[in-house]
Formats: structure tokens, sequence, C-alpha cells
């Protein structure tokens, strides 16, 4: 049988949810027997999301093969319950650079080099080489994008050459309310179909995505106007719980439709469990990223799948000209806190700062890479004594540089794709938090750093879980560098090296989440 392809195509506005949309489609038509595979198209230059900031794109997921990537194939692994890995992320720069190593190899033969056929080409191929019955592509950006012209007229070329039986264009799109007049307005949406006719795609489906329910009137309009029977058009209204699309996507018979066109076998069965009551904790991630929700995207949906409100994000530079009281009242409300990863010296201190006070105060504190880093310079300044103890990230001639640059990042010049990246095997101590959470010797666990414990010229700060001690931190973890860091006399009080978020599944969080929020239970009914 030849591979079928469903293709996501966004208008009116970004953000709307063309991921989670696609990551519901694919988990439902999994769930209806269909081997799917997703891609997500990312029609901007860079090579890959590595060096993006989050404050204006949203966190930087990485893979198990250690790629990284758009937030949106966080959505794809949560939602699908399968690791995606390089092949499932496409971006303009990879396409473009591959063609012009190809021209410079000689690969064209003395051929002009031009967008069709050999850019197209590029992208048609990759798209070919992607495993799986059914691949979800998404395109991102909106139609009328100049950056993403040459990617829709690459699908537009697949499905000429694939065949129409063998493709689905599913349009998301925005219908806005004006509240000046009480009404819905469908012109948009109308104008973002007609774009995409002029590149020569004819969507078959269209999701309208509102902030309030659609009336059926307006539904039939932008049927009518966008060329499509009104069985093919579906709305989504705003949700409070993302997790609820996989059901209302297969409460509308969503699945029936794509079998229907793509003439694929299904079986009737939907087997979806989510969160949806969430507990009254208050757990705050205290971040330097504050420009968009998506920095800490998998943290958050980490915290929720485990059943615990979303946590959240507070402004660590808010916290280095508070006095102690007025640290102590601002976080008292608080019953667990996460420091997250990141880069750069702006609002390190702040996030000392909240590190001391939860180790003073036995509050469940979880600390994420860069957190695990700020646990080893908190305590060694304020329980050893180390005045100034840094990184030397953040401070290049501090006398103590507990946390210092990887040997082999030394003479490394690039900064996209060289830190270490990916999963890697992670021993885990007996008599440890960490060994409560995962129940065995070993795991695997994903990366994304540059910087590391000086353990060889600061081992001293460290003990063993088999011989603890009040003023040294305790090492759960040991690989070639040190992974985990705890308290051994808190309740939980630890630093990890890796990134477990970036392994949450629906119906499986990572176990490190799910040990973290319990103790904040405990510790929100003890105080209760």
């Amino acid at each position: 049988m030849k591979k079928k392809y469903v293709v996501v195509t966004g208008g009116v506005l970004s953000g709307i949810g063309k991921g989670i949309l696609s990551a519901s489609v694919a988990r439902v038509m999994k769930e209806c027997g269909v081997e799917v595979n997703t891609l997500k198209i990312d029609p901007y230059l860079n090579i890959d999301a590595g060096t993006m900031n989050p404050n204006q794109h949203g966190e930087v997921f990485v893979t198990e093969d250690g790629y990284e990537a758009d937030l949106d194939l966080g959505h794809y692994e949560r939602f699908l319950g399968q690791n995606m890995r390089r092949e499932n992320n496409m971006t303009a720069g990879q396409i473009f650079k591959s063609v012009i190593d190809k021209e410079r190899e000689g690969s064209f033969l003395g051929a002009t080099v031009q967008m069709v056929p050999h850019v197209t080409e590029e992208i048609k191929s990759r798209i070919r080489k992607i495993p799986g019955q059914l691949i979800m592509i998404e395109i991102g950006g909106t139609v009328g994008d100049i950056e993403g012209e040459i990617f829709l007229e690459a699908v537009r070329e697949l499905w000429v050459e694939e065949g129409s039986e063998n493709f689905l264009f599913l349009h998301v799109t925005y219908v806005p309310y004006l509240r000046v007049t009480n009404e819905f307005k469908t012109k948009p949406t109308q104008q973002s179909v007609q774009l995409l006719r002029r590149i020569g795609i004819q969507p078959q489906m269209i999701a309208v995505r509102s902030e309030l329910p659609v009336e059926e009137n307006e539904l039939r309009k932008i049927a009518l106007f966008g060329g499509v029977n009104r069985e093919m058009v579906f709305n989504f209204p705003d949700s409070k719980n993302v997790y609820d699309v996989p059901s209302i996507v297969y409460s509308y018979g969503i699945h029936i439709r794509i079998a229907e066109k793509l003439n694929l076998d299904i079986v009737e069965s939907f087997q979806w469990d989510y969160p949806k009551v969430f507990s009254s904790s208050k757990i705050a991630i205290v971040g330097k990223y504050l420009g968009t929700d998506d920095a800490y995207k998998s943290i958050t949906e980490s915290i929720c799948l485990c059943g615990a409100n979303k946590p959240e994000i507070i402004d660590s530079q808010s916290f280095e000209d508070m006095t102690q009281e007025q640290i102590e009242m601002a976080l008292s409300c608080y019953d667990g806190i996460i420091i997250p990863g990141g880069f750069g010296k702006r609002g390190i201190e702040g996030k000392i700062s909240v590190i001391k006070y939860a180790r003073e105060h036995n509050v469940p504190l979880l600390g994420i890479c860069l957190g695990m880093q700020l646990i080893v310079i908190e305590f060694a300044r304020n329980v050893r004594g180390m005045a100034g103890a840094n990184s030397s990230e953040f401070d290049s001639s501090t006398a103590y540089p507990v946390i210092d640059l990887m040997e082999e990042q030394k003479k490394v010049m690039n900064l996209g794709g060289t830190m270490r990246l990916g999963a890697q095997k992670t021993p885990v101590e007996e008599k440890t938090l960490l060994m409560e959470a995962y129940g065995e010797a070993v795991t695997f666990e994903r990366h994304r750093h540059r910087y590391e414990v000086n353990h060889e010229e600061f081992g001293d700060l460290f003990c063993t879980p088999d011989n603890p001690s009040t003023d040294k931190l305790t090492v759960s973890s040991m690989a070639d560098f040190v992974e985990a860091v705890e308290i051994s006399d808190r309740d939980f009080f630890l630093g990890i090296q890796y990134h477990p978020e970036f392994k949450s599944k629906v119906g499986a969080p990572a176990p490190l989440f799910s040990l973290f929020v319990k103790k904040v239970m405990e510790r929100k009914r003890s105080k209760q």
C-alpha cells in the first residue's frame, strides 16, 4: 500500500494550535490501528531550533538522538506516546544547505540550480523517506508567509505525483468574534483558503479555531466559500485542557472522514487516559524566559500530566533586590519550586536566593540542568563558606569555579548543535531520591548542556549515599560527570544535569516529576 499523507496548514494567525490538533489527530489514528508518523516543517532558515531564544520561540525540545527541535515535537511525543527523531523535523535552513552542498559537489551536472525543481525535489525526497503508513505533515506558520511558499509548492507537487487519493489537506484557521457587533467574522478564513487555492491546493477539511463555539450558519458559510462539504468543517473552541482535544477529534468522527478519504482500514477503538482533575497545589517555576508561556512547555506539561495544577512562572530577577524577609513572603505560598535550565548570567543570583530559601525551609525543590548547577553553587557559598563560588560561565575569574565548561567544549567554535545532546546511560545510586523515583539502577535520560560540575577540583563538596554528611551534597548519579545531587535530610531537594521533562508522555509522566508532585502534595497536606 502506498503511503498516505495528511497535510496540516494554518491560516489567519499563528499559534492557534496546529501542533496540538496534528498530534491529536495522529493519536486517534494510531488508536484506530494505523501506523502513524509525523513531520513538522519549520520554514525558518535556522538549521535547527538550538540557537533560538526561548523568549521568542518557546522551548527547545531535545529528542533521543540529540536533535534540537521546535516545541511541537514535544506535543507529538506526549500525545503519540512515541519518541521523535531528527527526521521528524525539517527546516528551510536544512533544505537550502543540502542543495547548496550538492551544487558545490557538482551533483547537478552544471545545471542552473533553482527553487523548482531542485529545492522542491530535496523537500519531497526527505518527506518520502519518513517511515510509516500515515504521515502527518504540519507546515509551520500561516498561508501567505513568503518563507513557507516553497514547502507548499513541494507538497502540491507530491500530491500530484503520489495521487490525490493518498492525500488529505487539513486547513486550520481562526474565526474571531467581534464583540462590538456581536458576531463571528469568517472573512479571514475565506481569504486564507483562497490563498491556498492560488498555490494549487484545495483543502478537503477545515478545522475552525475560535474563542467561543461558532454558530452553525457561520460554519455553513465557511464550507460554502471554502469549497468543502459541511461535514468536513469542524469547530474547536478554546479548551481549558489541551488533552481534551483527542477525545473531541474522536467524537467528531474526524478519523472516519480521514479513513474514507484515504481508503484506510481502521478499527473503532480509542483509549485516552489523561488527567481531568488537578490538585490544588501551587508550584513555582523560577525562570528567566518570560516572553511566552511556551519557554518551559515540557516542564509545565510534565507537572500537569502528574495531575497537579499548572505551575506559575515567576521572574528570577525579581528576587535579586529583595531582602531575605521579602523572599520568604514571596515564596511562602508555594508548595514546591522548580529551577529550570537556561543560559546567560541574567537572573542567576535570584535563582540562587530561591534555592537558599528552599534548602533552609525544607520546601520541595527540583533543579534541572542549570538548576542543578546553581544548587551546587548555593551550597558551596552558603554551607561550605566558599565566598564567590560560581560557574565559569558567569564569572571566569572566580576563585571557586565549582561549575566549569566541559573539557571537550573548550575548543568548540560553533554554538549550534555542539553541546552534550540526547539520551545517554544514567546510573542510579541506591538509598537516594533518584532510586525512589526510578526503582532501577540504570535509566536513559536526555541532555543539553555545555557546563558540568567541576568534580575533579571540588570533589570534597560531595559524598556518596553510603556516607551522607550534612556539609556535603550527596551524589545520586555519577556517569563520566555528576548527573544528580541531593540533600539526604530534606523531603525533596534534588538537582539533575539532564532534562527528564522531555520524556513525559500522556499516561506516563517522567518518574522524577511523579515523585516531586507526590512530595509536594504530602507537604501541602502536612501544612493543612
